[in-house]
């Protein structure tokens, strides 16, 4: 039988992270929970084993139903009639299959009817259904929103629907419209208040909405009058039981075409209001992103692992000139990038999701108690982490599994163009990834400013202070010298104080930086299990020669040169 987690060591060896030791603590509270609860952990050990089982029934689950399904789905489609989305027939199967395995809102507190897992585990579910359909993992990890609405709203709101996403229903979160993409403080959705019955209504359209069909929304709308900037919106709780919200038409995407792409019609929808008002962007719309981000970046790991194996088994399989393709050497290089690409990418993964789960577990237990001196330095730093971390890791992730899945169809040839092959699937699907939920070139305006306050230098300080082995003591010169690079580039660049040269070079700067950090990723992981050797050395290599790169273009840029790149 197929198995998606049990096939990948990597997941396992993340998993066992030694800062899980420290978020499980914080996540469970000294579990508290055993006394109530007869699923809930009495220890360590006990936590993470059930982290383990869970994952292997999600692999179970991608490896002999999601998988298989996701061709079909793709072919097939959600369709829209009467204002209601009908699911492809395999992602209806999909879902029944999560749902009857209890994967619904699986990072929800167990008073809600979640199994209380820290982001880790959860990501790493995400990662692998991913690799099975990246469709898929649009719907089923919308459940995320839960994470909202745990945060911000009352404690009415969260028993009232908080359980009904851990036993099965789906959410989306309704933000972009027509006139208001990447440009959020434009969104002109009207919320108007009721005074005789309490609650809000909402009217306007919304676009590009994933999951738009969906059981429970999150609605961004501007509740202020007059307003025309992001102070004047809110975020509203919207409940397809009460009606006034149709879907007009799915959209026909080029990938991920078991999610439908909704454009959705509010005539007076009845909603509540989520947290204060005015807050709605500022605050909430922000931390939805920020967990959204951290999503796509587990569904182009998941993609960037499926698009590997589908050229390395390719290359093994296809023979040439009388023996197979792998064995050439323009090949063969060709897969081992994927292959370090995929784990350099899985490494930044899992490293932003253990900051997030600390610094949210922190800001959780405060609601509870008064955090100690040295609890909330802890929490600082480690939200600092989490914020620089997430836009250099979506930015970076997400572009290589678009490499990962273009080299794939390149490994394939031909064939590689056609239907028949899953290759053509996740190439298109992976095209999406570093598009919505800000684009790379968004990520980088949040990436900078974590470059010019020194963020990333510190952090890769404190790589190089770690204990390697020494036999890696030249993989780490290697790093510490791109690092000085790396160090002298922002220097450079900074030192000119001006904001537009800053802003042109800031894309050469945050990779730069995310190549000496994914290189420092991996030498840790290759401290830990030497089955990650080869990938480390392959993307130190490729690290370098970018790097070397962007310093040549930085050091040798004539400043009076940016005239021709404008129009």
């Amino acid at each position: 039988m197929a198995n998606f987690y049990l096939d990948n060591p990597s997941l396992k060896h993340h998993l066992n992270h030694p800062l899980m030791k420290r978020i499980v603590e914080l996540k469970e509270r000294n579990f508290a929970d055993k006394d109530q609860y007869d699923y809930a952990p009495v220890d360590f050990e006990d936590a993470m084993d059930s982290y383990d089982k869970v994952l292997e029934i999600v692999g179970e689950i991608c490896g002999e139903i999601i998988g298989p399904n996701a061709e079909g789905v793709d072919h097939e489609g959600p369709t829209v009639s009467n204002g209601r989305v009908t699911y492809a027939q395999g992602t209806q199967q999909n879902l029944d299959a999560t749902v009857k395995a209890g994967l619904m809102g699986i990072s929800m507190p167990r008073r809600y009817g979640g199994l209380n897992f820290p982001i880790v585990p959860y990501i790493m579910a995400a990662d692998i259904v991913s690799r099975a359909d990246a469709g898929f993992e649009n719907l089923w990890g919308l459940q995320d929103c839960a994470e909202t609405l745990y945060e911000f709203g009352n404690e009415d709101q969260r028993q009232r629907y908080i359980p009904r996403v851990c036993g099965g229903e789906t959410m989306s979160m309704d933000l972009t419209e027509p006139d208001a993409g990447s440009d959020l403080q434009s969104v002109m959705l009207k919320a108007t208040y009721n005074e005789q019955d309490g609650y809000w209504y909402l009217n306007g359209v919304k676009r590009f909405i994933t999951n738009g069909d969906a059981d429970i929304h999150l609605v961004l709308a501007r509740s202020e009058e007059g307003t025309k900037d992001g102070r004047g919106l809110s975020m509203f709780i919207y409940d397809k039981r009460n009606g006034g919200v149709n879907v007009r038409r799915i959209e026909n995407k080029m990938g991920i075409k078991g999610s439908p792409t909704c454009e959705l019609v509010f005539k007076n929808a009845k909603a509540e209001l989520c947290g204060d008002r005015k807050l709605g962007l500022i605050k909430y719309v922000m931390a939805l992103m920020n967990g959204a981000r951290l999503g796509i970046m587990a569904q182009a790991v998941g993609l960037s692992e499926a698009a590997y194996r589908e050229g390395e088994a390719y290359a093994k399989e296809r023979r040439q000139f009388g023996k197979a393709i792998i064995e050439f050497p323009a090949v063969y290089e060709m897969v081992a990038l994927m292959r370090a690409k995929a784990d350099a990418s899985r490494a930044m993964l899992y490293e932003t999701a253990r900051f997030v789960d600390i610094y949210k577990a922190l800001d959780d237990i405060a609601k509870e108690r008064k955090l100690t001196p040295e609890e909330r330095a802890e929490q600082k730093r480690y939200a600092k982490l989490a914020d620089a971390f997430t836009p250099m890791g979506k930015g970076m992730t997400t572009e290589y599994a678009n490499q990962n899945a273009y080299d794939a169809i390149q490994i394939h040839g031909g064939s590689g163009f056609m239907k028949d092959y899953a290759c053509e699937r996740i190439y298109r699907d992976a095209r999406i990834t570093n598009i919505y939920e800000g684009t790379t070139q968004l990520q980088v305006v949040a990436a900078i400013r974590h470059v010019t306050t020194g963020t990333y230098l510190n952090r890769m300080r404190e790589y190089e202070a770690m204990e390697y082995k020494p036999e890696l003591e030249g993989l780490k010169k290697r790093l510490i010298a791109m690092t000085e690079k790396y160090a002298e580039m922002v220097q450079r660049v900074t030192d000119s104080k001006d904001n537009e040269y800053i802003d042109f070079m800031a894309r050469r700067l945050v990779e730069s930086g995310a190549h000496v950090i994914f290189g420092y990723l991996l030498l840790q992981d290759v401290n830990a299990c030497e089955c990650f050797l080869r990938s480390a050395e392959v993307y130190i290599n490729y690290g370098e020669a970018e790097v070397a790169k962007h310093f040549h273009f930085i050091t040798t840029f004539d400043t009076d040169a940016l005239g021709y790149y404008k129009q």
